[in-house]
């Protein structure tokens, strides 16, 4: 196995963690800035407020994206099976 191979390996598997963790985090991400915006607006400092919703956008987004998120994983995973002949040269 060759370095430029597992460095081409690592690099696709950095792609495809950033692909499959992007809608979950942007979706919490949105969230909570929604309601951090309206506690300062609103002057309520309570830090659980915030729990809930954000849950509530992350199984939203997995119910949304999971799906292709899956499909992402299998079609990485699928790539990866099929270069093992390569890899033991």
């Amino acid at each position: 196995m060759s370095p430029e191979l597992v460095i081409q390996i690592s690099q696709e598997t950095l792609r495809v963690v950033v692909m499959l963790s992007a809608p979950l985090l942007l979706s919490a991400l949105g969230v909570g800035l929604v309601i951090g915006l309206f506690q300062a607006a609103t002057q309520i400092q309570e830090m659980t407020l915030s729990f809930i919703p954000k849950l509530m956008a992350v199984v939203a987004a997995l119910f949304i994206a999971g799906a292709w998120m899956l499909q992402v994983l299998s079609d990485f995973t699928i790539r990866l099976y099929e270069r093992i002949p390569y890899l033991l040269e």
